[in-house]
Protein backbone atom coordinates (compact mmCIF):
# COMPACT_ATOMS: atom_id res chain seq x y z
CA UNK A 1 0.00 0.00 0.00
CA UNK A 2 1.47 3.49 -1.04
CA UNK A 3 2.54 5.38 1.98
CA UNK A 4 -0.01 8.08 3.77
CA UNK A 5 0.41 11.72 3.37
CA UNK A 6 -1.21 12.04 7.35
CA UNK A 7 -3.29 10.98 10.00
CA UNK A 8 -6.17 11.08 12.37
CA UNK A 9 -3.71 12.50 14.56
CA UNK A 10 -1.98 15.13 12.23
CA UNK A 11 -6.18 16.64 11.77
CA UNK A 12 -6.83 16.58 15.36
CA UNK A 13 -3.49 18.78 16.00
CA UNK A 14 -4.56 20.88 13.13
CA UNK A 15 -7.99 21.48 14.80
CA UNK A 16 -6.41 22.38 17.96
CA UNK A 17 -4.07 25.04 16.16
CA UNK A 18 -7.26 26.61 14.45
CA UNK A 19 -8.73 26.87 18.17
CA UNK A 20 -11.24 25.26 17.18
CA UNK A 21 -12.74 24.57 20.92
CA UNK A 22 -15.23 21.87 22.34
CA UNK A 23 -18.99 23.49 22.04
CA UNK A 24 -18.24 24.98 18.75
CA UNK A 25 -20.16 25.53 15.83
CA UNK A 26 -18.48 24.59 12.76
CA UNK A 27 -19.24 25.71 9.12
CA UNK A 28 -17.23 23.09 6.79
CA UNK A 29 -16.48 23.63 2.92
CA UNK A 30 -13.59 20.86 2.10
CA UNK A 31 -12.23 19.10 -0.46
CA UNK A 32 -10.70 16.19 1.65
CA UNK A 33 -9.49 14.44 -1.00
CA UNK A 34 -6.82 16.77 -2.04
CA UNK A 35 -5.61 16.19 1.57
CA UNK A 36 -3.95 12.73 -0.11
CA UNK A 37 -4.44 9.49 1.81
CA UNK A 38 -5.38 8.90 5.00
CA UNK A 39 -3.88 6.29 7.64
CA UNK A 40 -5.93 3.47 7.95
CA UNK A 41 -8.64 4.96 5.54
CA UNK A 42 -8.54 2.58 2.50
CA UNK A 43 -12.37 4.14 0.92
CA UNK A 44 -13.98 6.78 0.36
CA UNK A 45 -16.30 6.29 2.97
CA UNK A 46 -13.48 5.57 5.45
CA UNK A 47 -11.86 8.58 4.93
CA UNK A 48 -14.92 10.50 5.38
CA UNK A 49 -15.86 8.54 8.69
CA UNK A 50 -12.31 9.50 10.31
CA UNK A 51 -12.41 13.23 9.04
CA UNK A 52 -16.25 13.22 10.45
CA UNK A 53 -15.21 11.86 13.68
CA UNK A 54 -12.10 13.81 14.31
CA UNK A 55 -14.05 16.61 13.91
CA UNK A 56 -16.75 15.74 16.48
CA UNK A 57 -14.19 14.31 18.92
CA UNK A 58 -13.09 17.85 19.05
CA UNK A 59 -16.37 19.69 19.12
CA UNK A 60 -17.36 17.73 21.61
CA UNK A 61 -21.20 16.47 22.37
CA UNK A 62 -22.04 19.95 22.63
CA UNK A 63 -21.00 21.28 19.42
CA UNK A 64 -22.47 21.14 16.30
CA UNK A 65 -20.99 20.65 12.65
CA UNK A 66 -22.41 22.35 9.63
CA UNK A 67 -22.20 21.74 5.89
CA UNK A 68 -22.96 22.79 2.99
CA UNK A 69 -25.29 20.70 0.51
CA UNK A 70 -26.29 23.00 -2.04
CA UNK A 71 -28.28 21.68 -4.84
CA UNK A 72 -29.39 24.93 -7.19
CA UNK A 73 -32.16 23.12 -7.87
CA UNK A 74 -34.89 26.06 -8.89
CA UNK A 75 -32.80 28.02 -10.88
CA UNK A 76 -31.37 24.94 -12.46
CA UNK A 77 -35.63 23.77 -13.23
CA UNK A 78 -34.96 21.11 -11.06
CA UNK A 79 -37.23 19.88 -8.24
CA UNK A 80 -35.90 19.60 -4.80
CA UNK A 81 -36.81 16.90 -2.28
CA UNK A 82 -34.69 17.51 0.94
CA UNK A 83 -34.35 13.74 1.97
CA UNK A 84 -33.11 12.49 -1.21
CA UNK A 85 -31.36 15.14 -3.41
CA UNK A 86 -28.34 14.75 -3.91
CA UNK A 87 -25.69 17.55 -3.53
CA UNK A 88 -22.77 18.30 -5.59
CA UNK A 89 -20.88 19.72 -2.62
CA UNK A 90 -17.82 16.91 -2.44
CA UNK A 91 -17.96 13.62 -0.66
CA UNK A 92 -17.59 15.02 2.78
CA UNK A 93 -20.53 17.14 3.04
CA UNK A 94 -22.63 13.91 0.38
CA UNK A 95 -21.35 12.00 3.66
CA UNK A 96 -22.49 14.28 6.04
CA UNK A 97 -25.94 15.11 4.62
CA UNK A 98 -26.32 11.19 4.17
CA UNK A 99 -25.64 10.26 8.04
CA UNK A 100 -28.49 9.35 10.18
CA UNK A 101 -28.16 12.00 12.74
CA UNK A 102 -27.56 14.49 10.22
CA UNK A 103 -30.68 17.30 9.92
CA UNK A 104 -31.25 19.13 6.25
CA UNK A 105 -32.49 22.81 6.17
CA UNK A 106 -35.19 22.78 3.24
CA UNK A 107 -33.53 25.02 0.59
CA UNK A 108 -33.45 24.28 -3.12
CA UNK A 109 -30.94 26.37 -3.64
CA UNK A 110 -28.54 26.71 -0.43
CA UNK A 111 -29.33 23.61 1.76
CA UNK A 112 -27.32 22.87 4.47
CA UNK A 113 -26.78 19.61 6.73
CA UNK A 114 -25.81 20.12 10.67
CA UNK A 115 -25.01 17.30 13.07
CA UNK A 116 -25.17 18.52 16.92
CA UNK A 117 -27.53 19.34 19.72
CA UNK A 118 -27.42 22.90 17.35
CA UNK A 119 -28.62 21.78 14.21
CA UNK A 120 -32.41 21.84 14.72
CA UNK A 121 -32.63 25.50 15.56
CA UNK A 122 -29.90 26.31 12.54
CA UNK A 123 -31.83 25.09 9.74
CA UNK A 124 -35.76 25.38 11.21
CA UNK A 125 -38.29 28.22 10.34
CA UNK A 126 -35.73 29.56 7.48
CA UNK A 127 -37.09 32.40 5.06
CA UNK A 128 -38.26 31.86 2.09
CA UNK A 129 -35.03 34.08 1.11
CA UNK A 130 -31.22 32.04 1.54
CA UNK A 131 -29.53 35.44 2.29
CA UNK A 132 -31.84 37.42 4.17
CA UNK A 133 -31.88 38.11 8.17
CA UNK A 134 -33.30 35.07 9.88
CA UNK A 135 -30.96 32.73 7.07
CA UNK A 136 -28.64 30.05 8.27
CA UNK A 137 -25.75 32.53 7.69
CA UNK A 138 -27.22 35.27 9.26
CA UNK A 139 -27.81 32.57 12.80
CA UNK A 140 -23.91 31.13 12.30
CA UNK A 141 -23.25 34.97 12.30
CA UNK A 142 -25.47 35.65 15.76
CA UNK A 143 -23.78 32.17 17.05
CA UNK A 144 -20.30 33.14 16.89
CA UNK A 145 -19.68 30.61 14.30
CA UNK A 146 -16.29 29.25 13.25
CA UNK A 147 -15.71 28.60 9.30
CA UNK A 148 -13.00 26.10 8.90
CA UNK A 149 -12.16 24.77 5.01
CA UNK A 150 -10.78 21.91 4.54
CA UNK A 151 -9.00 22.65 0.77
CA UNK A 152 -11.24 25.08 -0.11
CA UNK A 153 -11.07 29.16 -0.82
CA UNK A 154 -13.73 31.47 0.57
CA UNK A 155 -17.26 30.67 1.53
CA UNK A 156 -20.57 31.33 0.92
CA UNK A 157 -21.29 33.01 3.97
CA UNK A 158 -19.39 35.92 1.95
CA UNK A 159 -22.37 36.38 -0.40
CA UNK A 160 -24.49 37.10 3.14
CA UNK A 161 -22.15 39.99 3.68
CA UNK A 162 -22.43 41.30 0.56
CA UNK A 163 -25.94 41.19 0.72
CA UNK A 164 -26.38 43.61 4.80
CA UNK A 165 -23.59 45.44 3.09
CA UNK A 166 -26.01 46.24 -0.11
CA UNK A 167 -23.21 45.60 -2.68
CA UNK A 168 -24.42 46.99 -5.97
CA UNK A 169 -23.32 44.46 -8.24
CA UNK A 170 -25.69 41.41 -6.53
CA UNK A 171 -29.53 41.83 -6.72
CA UNK A 172 -32.53 39.50 -5.41
CA UNK A 173 -33.62 36.92 -7.81
CA UNK A 174 -36.88 34.80 -7.28
CA UNK A 175 -37.06 31.21 -8.41
CA UNK A 176 -40.22 29.00 -8.44
CA UNK A 177 -39.97 24.96 -8.30
CA UNK A 178 -41.52 22.02 -6.88
CA UNK A 179 -39.96 21.51 -3.63
CA UNK A 180 -41.39 17.47 -2.33
CA UNK A 181 -41.39 17.07 1.90
CA UNK A 182 -42.69 13.68 2.94
CA UNK A 183 -43.67 12.38 -0.39
CA UNK A 184 -46.28 15.32 -0.63
CA UNK A 185 -45.10 17.67 -3.24
CA UNK A 186 -45.92 21.79 -3.27
CA UNK A 187 -45.31 24.35 -5.32
CA UNK A 188 -42.66 26.27 -3.61
CA UNK A 189 -40.48 30.19 -4.28
CA UNK A 190 -37.11 30.66 -3.34
CA UNK A 191 -34.67 33.99 -3.90
CA UNK A 192 -31.21 34.15 -3.99
CA UNK A 193 -28.61 36.98 -4.02
CA UNK A 194 -27.08 36.55 -7.67
CA UNK A 195 -24.56 39.16 -9.45
CA UNK A 196 -25.68 40.76 -12.80
CA UNK A 197 -25.01 38.85 -15.75
CA UNK A 198 -24.12 42.03 -18.37
CA UNK A 199 -20.59 41.85 -17.19
CA UNK A 200 -18.74 38.15 -16.32
CA UNK A 201 -16.18 40.32 -13.79
CA UNK A 202 -19.08 40.58 -11.48
CA UNK A 203 -18.77 36.94 -10.97
CA UNK A 204 -17.60 35.96 -7.42
CA UNK A 205 -13.69 35.15 -6.86
CA UNK A 206 -12.81 34.42 -3.22
CA UNK A 207 -8.95 35.07 -3.85
CA UNK A 208 -8.96 38.89 -2.64
CA UNK A 209 -10.56 37.83 0.70
CA UNK A 210 -9.01 34.78 1.21
CA UNK A 211 -5.78 36.91 0.72
CA UNK A 212 -6.59 40.09 2.97
CA UNK A 213 -7.85 37.74 5.99
CA UNK A 214 -4.37 35.92 6.14
CA UNK A 215 -2.45 38.70 5.47
CA UNK A 216 -4.57 40.71 8.43
CA UNK A 217 -3.98 37.50 10.74
CA UNK A 218 -8.07 36.73 10.68
CA UNK A 219 -7.83 33.55 8.85
CA UNK A 220 -5.30 31.19 10.31
CA UNK A 221 -4.31 28.01 8.50
CA UNK A 222 -2.27 25.02 8.85
CA UNK A 223 -0.97 22.36 6.52
CA UNK A 224 -2.42 18.88 6.60
CA UNK A 225 -0.89 16.65 3.93
CA UNK A 226 -0.86 17.61 0.82
CA UNK A 227 -3.59 20.08 1.74
CA UNK A 228 -4.13 22.42 4.59
CA UNK A 229 -7.04 23.43 6.74
CA UNK A 230 -8.10 27.22 7.56
CA UNK A 231 -10.49 29.12 9.64
CA UNK A 232 -12.11 32.55 10.49
CA UNK A 233 -14.53 33.32 12.85
CA UNK A 234 -18.03 34.30 10.46
CA UNK A 235 -17.80 38.12 13.06
CA UNK A 236 -14.26 38.25 11.57
CA UNK A 237 -15.17 37.82 8.08
CA UNK A 238 -18.15 40.22 8.42
CA UNK A 239 -15.98 42.67 9.95
CA UNK A 240 -13.27 42.65 7.26
CA UNK A 241 -15.44 42.73 4.06
CA UNK A 242 -16.63 45.65 5.71
CA UNK A 243 -13.51 47.54 6.51
CA UNK A 244 -12.52 46.61 2.76
CA UNK A 245 -15.19 47.53 0.60
CA UNK A 246 -15.47 51.33 1.04
CA UNK A 247 -11.78 51.37 -0.31
CA UNK A 248 -11.68 47.99 -2.46
CA UNK A 249 -15.37 47.71 -3.84
CA UNK A 250 -15.08 45.43 -6.02
CA UNK A 251 -12.60 43.06 -4.25
CA UNK A 252 -15.20 39.77 -3.78
CA UNK A 253 -15.51 39.98 -7.35
CA UNK A 254 -13.40 38.99 -10.69
CA UNK A 255 -13.02 42.53 -11.23
CA UNK A 256 -10.61 43.64 -9.27
CA UNK A 257 -7.94 41.21 -10.29
CA UNK A 258 -8.74 41.83 -14.20
CA UNK A 259 -8.00 45.81 -13.19
CA UNK A 260 -11.93 46.52 -14.13
CA UNK A 261 -12.80 49.35 -12.16
CA UNK A 262 -15.95 50.17 -13.78
CA UNK A 263 -17.93 46.95 -14.33
CA UNK A 264 -20.97 47.30 -16.21
CA UNK A 265 -23.92 46.83 -14.63
CA UNK A 266 -27.27 46.54 -16.47
CA UNK A 267 -30.59 45.76 -14.15
CA UNK A 268 -31.90 42.47 -14.76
Amino acid sequence: MAEAHYARADLETGLAALAVEPGDTLFCHSNIGYFGRLAGADSREALCEAVFDAVMARLGPSGTLVVPTYTYSFPRGQDFDPAETASPMGIFAEWVRAHPDALRSRDPSFSVAAIGPGAAALIEDLPDNSFAPGSVFDRLLRLGAKHVNFNHPGCTFIHYVERELQVPYRFDKTFAGTLHLDGVARDAKVTIWVHYLSDMSLAHSPFGFEALARESGRMVARPLGRGEISAITARAAFDLIAETLPERPWFLTKAEALGISDPVMIPE
